[in-house]
């Protein structure tokens, strides 16, 4: 494959493992990222003459004519994350998403570009019939509680991009994200793996929120990013929304003890209200499952790296890490 390519959200965590992929395959890259949650760490094995990085954030580089030339892809990965990043500021989130992916959808399609827009399982809401399906309801609580603008938001991104398929040709593919992991995910903004495995393998108590009885289906970020370019392959996958994700679901309690277990058992676990973590009023759905039978019929997706080998790398990186961390504080004195 050659051609140009331009991933908003280039420096993130999915963002640098699809930009490692598509360099792979030849293409040369512009990542966009305005590094609020990205780094360049991230990326920094990747950047030279046939990849750059652009700190901006994306409606502001993508105004540049100049950014387009020869450009034939577009990922729009760039959007705020994390459910803590929402309560703090949900103004802001909602302003950052509209307003990047109208912007990114614009100068793509004057540029006569292809787009993935990465969407995410919140714009279900809280939805309760499983397994979830791209053409169900959504199902929304109040405005008064923030927990559900990140999912508005997506869903209006949505809405964008499909009125632009609809009314200008745009080739634009929607890839609703379920819970995706893997390296250089971080805790920070309440992502629960990375927050798990920290604990665990400082053996120290894992808090698990509300009764720990959710479940929740989750993917690595390889075979998530490896999905997002065979979509993008495809002529007749244009003007369609997937789900992308495992449908091999666990419960928070599953997949905490599971981490203890294979960071050699020393930490405990402990339950924490929604309420002491989260505020009053906070709402989490109780379960999360795609139906992926739509992304499996247009692609042959399948999965092909399991729960308990991206949760032991997890932890061999992280104990990695620490071991740097020590070694270097050991040899400053």
């Amino acid at each position: 494959m050659t051609g140009k390519a331009i991933i908003t959200g280039g420096a993130g965590f999915i963002g640098s493992h699809l930009a490692a992929r598509l360099k792979a395959q030849g293409l040369e890259l512009t990542l966009i990222d305005n590094l609020s949650t990205g780094s360049r760490n991230n990326v920094a094995d990747l950047l030279d003459d046939r990849c750059e990085l652009i700190h901006a954030d994306a409606s502001e580089a993508v105004a540049d004519p100049d950014l387009w030339d020869g450009v034939g892809q577009v990922y729009h990965l760039a959007a705020a994350v994390g459910v803590q990043r929402v309560i703090d500021d949900p103004a802001a989130m909602v302003h950052n998403n509209v307003e990047q992916t109208s912007s990114v959808l614009e100068a793509a399609r004057l540029a006569g570009a292809s787009v993935l827009i990465a969407s995410s399982s919140e714009v279900y809401g809280k939805c309760p019939v499983l397994p979830l399906r791209e053409d169900m309801d959504l199902v929304y609580g109040p405005t008064t509680a923030s927990r559900w603008a990140y999912g508005l938001t997506k869903a209006i991104d949505e809405h964008l991009a499909i009125d632009m398929h609809r009314r200008h040709g745009l080739r634009v593919v929607i890839a609703r994200l379920f819970n995706t992991i893997g390296p250089r995910q971080v805790g920070h903004y309440g992502m629960v793996v990375p927050r798990f495995v920290e604990r665990a393998v400082a053996g120290k108590t894992i808090d698990v929120y509300g009764d720990g009885t959710q479940t929740r289906a989750f993917c690595d970020v390889r075979d998530i990013t490896r999905a997002m370019t065979e979509l993008m392959a495809k002529d007749d996958c244009f003007g369609r929304v997937f789900n992308l994700g495992s449908e091999q679901r666990v419960t928070i309690n599953e997949l905490a003890d599971r981490i203890i277990e294979l960071a050699g058992g020393t930490a405990g676990k402990r339950l924490v209200s929604y309420e002491k973590a989260f505020g009053p009023d906070f709402e989490d759905p109780a379960h999360r499952l795609p139906d992926t039978t739509r992304l499996t019929e247009a692609i042959g997706f399948q999965p092909e790296i399991s729960l308990d080998q991206t949760l032991t790398e997890l932890i061999g990186l992280r104990r990695e890490y620490v071991a740097g961390a020590e070694a270097s504080v050991g040899g400053s004195g």
